[in-house]
C-alpha cells in the first residue's frame, strides 16, 4: 500500500486556505465581491439615467389611452433588479469566466441588451409612453459602468492569483510528457489560478518529479483520490495518456464527484480559441471538433469596415503628429522624413510600407554585416541588438511607437490592417518553414497579438506562435482587445526597440 505521508511537498507557491475536499469555490468570496460591485454600478446608473432626464422630478409612464399611470421609481427599482438577476442567469459570475478571455463581458453585453430589449418591447405592445430619453442614458451609461467594473475586478483576481491567493490546488494526472507540459504551462500561466501540487503518472517512479518542473509524481491513477484528499486538492487536470482509458476516467469522475472536485480534461489541441472548439455528442461518444477557420467573407467585410473607420479617425486626431514630427526629424541631421521599404502582405503581395525615419540616412546597407556579428542571419526576423544605426530622436520615436503612425495610410488604404502579424521583408520571408507561412493568409497589421505579449523580448518562435494563434482564431472582439493592450503596452514601454 502507498505511504502517502512521507511524500514530498511542493515549494514554489505559497499555500493557499482551501475548502474542504474542494467543496467551496476559493474564488467565491471575490464572486459575491463582484456581484456586489456590478448591484452598485447598475444602481448608479439608473439614478444617473433619471437625473440626467427628468433632474429631481418623478414624472408618470402613460398609455395612449391614459388607463395606465406609474410612477418611474418602480420601472427603475424593477429595471435595476431584473438587469442585475439577468447578469446571473447568464452566469456571468462563473469561475471559469473569471480572469481571462472574453466571454464574462459578452455575456455581460448579452444580458443587458436582453433586458433593455424586453422592456422596449413591452413598452410597445403595452403603448406606454416611456421616455426614450430615459433608455438612451442608462443603457450606455451601465453598460460602460459594467464592462470597467468587471476590468478592473479583473485585474484584481489576476493580482491575488499571480500572489498563490484564491487559486484551485491542482493534480495532473496523465503521461509523462503531457503532464509535465501541462504542468509548465499552468505555472507560466499563473493568472488561471491554478496552483500545481502533485502529480500521478503511470510508469513513473513516486517520489521523483515532472521533467523540467520540481512538480512531484505522488503515484498513479489509483492513488489519486487518497492523495486528492491528502493535499486538500480540488481540482484534476486530465492530460493525455495511452494508459488511461475512458473507462478509467469515468470511474475516476464518478469517484471523486461526492467531495465535489473539478476534473478537467485537457485535450492535447494548443493555440485553438474556445469558440472554434465544439463538444459533439454521438451515440454515447463525446467528440470534440475543430472548426477550420475561414478567412474570407463577411469576416473581410467587417474587418475592412472597422479599419477604414478606426485609421480615419486616428488620422485626423493626430493632425499634430503630421506637422510636429517632420519638423523635428528634419532638424536633427537634415535628412529625409519617411522611410519607406518594401514588406510582404497578404497572400504573398508586396507592398510599400511608411514610418517617421529613427535611422541614420543609408542604414538599411549596414544590416547584413549587424546581422551577421551577432550571428542571427540565418533568423528570419532581422532584429539588431543595441542597433547602432538609431539616432537619439529615433529612439524615444520608436520607444514611444509614434515611428509607426504613418503605417495608417497604409491601413486606410488597405495593404495593411490595424491589427495582424507583422509585415516583414521579402528576405526574412524567404526563410520561412510552413508554419510561418501561415502569417501570410491574413493582412499585416500595425499591431498584433505578439507586438501586445512582449514585442521586442520574445524570440522569433514565440512570435510565430503568437501571430499563429491570432491568424487561426481571429476575431473583431480579439482585434478591439489587442487594440486596447496596444495602448497600455505603448505608455507602459514594454518592450520596446
Amino acid at each position: 500500500m502507498t505511504t502517502l505521508q512521507r511524500r514530498p511537498t511542493v515549494p514554489e507557491e505559497p499555500a493557499a486556505q482551501p475548502g474542504e475536499h474542494g467543496r467551496t469555490s476559493p474564488i467565491r468570496g471575490f464572486q459575491g465581491f463582484l456581484a456586489a460591485g456590478d448591484l452598485v454600478i447598475i444602481v448608479l446608473s439608473v439614478t444617473a439615467g433619471h437625473l440626467l432626464k427628468f433632474g429631481f422630478n418623478d414624472p408618470t409612464i402613460q398609455d395612449s389611452s391614459g388607463t395606465i399611470s406609474l410612477s418611474y421609481l418602480p420601472l427603475s427599482i424593477g429595471l435595476g433588479l431584473v438587469w442585475w438577476l439577468m447578469l446571473s442567469a447568464f452566469h456571468t459570475y462563473r469561475q471559469r469566466l473569471l480572469g481571462s478571455g472574453a466571454e464574462e463581458y459578452q455575456r455581460v453585453f448579452q444580458a443587458t441588451f436582453l433586458v433593455f430589449g424586453a422592456l422596449a418591447i413591452a413598452s410597445y405592445l403595452l403603448k406606454a409612453q416611456v421616455a426614450r430619453g430615459y433608455f438612451l442614458a442608462v443603457l450606455p451609461i451601465g453598460l460602460v459602468g459594467l464592462f470597467l467594473w468587471r476590468w478592473l475586478a479583473r485585474k484584481r483576481l489576476i493580482h491575488l492569483r499571480r500572489g498563490g491567493e484564491l487559486t484551485n490546488r491542482v493534480v495532473i494526472l496523465g503521461g509523462a510528457r503531457t503532464a509535465a507540459d501541462m504542468a509548465r504551462e499552468l505555472r507560466r500561466r499563473r493568472d488561471l489560478g491554478m496552483q500545481v501540487v502533485g502529480a500521478c503518472v503511470a510508469g513513473v517512479p513516486e517520489g521523483s518529479t515532472l521533467r523540467g518542473t520540481n512538480v512531484p509524481v505522488l503515484g498513479d491513477v489509483n492513488s489519486l483520490p487518497a492523495i486528492m484528499a491528502e493535499l486538500h486538492a480540488d481540482t484534476v487536470v486530465i492530460t493525455g495518456s495511452p494508459d488511461i482509458s475512458a473507462a478509467e476516467i469515468k470511474e475516476l469522475s464518478w469517484r471523486l464527484d461526492p467531495v465535489g472536485t473539478q476534473v478537467v480534461l485537457a485535450p492535447s489541441i494548443v493555440d485553438v480559441a474556445g469558440p472554434r472548439v465544439h463538444l459533439r455528442p454521438v451515440d454515447g461518444l463525446s467528440l470534440v471538433e475543430i472548426e477550420m477557420p475561414r478567412f474570407d467573407g463577411s469576416k473581410q467585410v467587417l474587418k475592412r469596415i472597422f479599419d477604414i473607420v478606426v485609421s480615419t479617425v486616428l488620422i485626423l486626431l493626430l493632425l499634430p503628429v503630421w506637422i510636429v514630427v517632420p519638423i523635428l526629424i528634419w532638424f536633427d541631421d537634415k535628412g529625409p522624413i519617411f522611410f519607406r521599404q518594401i514588406r510582404v502582405g497578404l497572400n504573398g503581395e508586396e507592398f510599400a510600407i511608411w514610418k517617421f525615419r529613427s535611422m541614420r540616412i543609408n542604414a538599411d546597407a549596414e544590416l547584413a554585416a549587424l546581422l551577421a556579428a551577432q550571428g542571427t542571419s540565418d533568423k528570419p526576423l532581422f532584429k539588431v541588438d543595441h542597433d547602432p544605426r538609431i539616432t537619439k530622436l529615433g529612439a524615444f520615436l520608436r520607444k514611444s511607437s509614434i515611428d509607426e503612425l504613418p503605417q495608417l495610410f497604409n491601413v486606410f488604404n488597405g495593404t495593411m490592417s490595424l491589427v495582424g502579424p507583422r509585415p516583414q521583408v521579402p528576405a526574412e520571408v524567404a526563410l520561412y518553414d510552413n508554419a510561418a507561412a501561415r502569417r501570410l493568409f491574413v493582412k499585416p497589421g500595425v499591431t498584433g497579438l505578439w507586438q501586445v505579449s512582449g514585442r521586442s523580448n520574445l524570440t522569433w518562435e514565440e512570435a510565430v506562435r503568437f501571430d499563429l494563434f491570432y491568424v487561426e482564431n481571429w476575431s473583431i472582439t480579439g482585434d478591439i482587445q489587442i487594440l486596447f493592450r496596444t495602448v497600455k503596452v505603448v505608455f507602459a514601454r514594454e518592450g520596446a526597440g
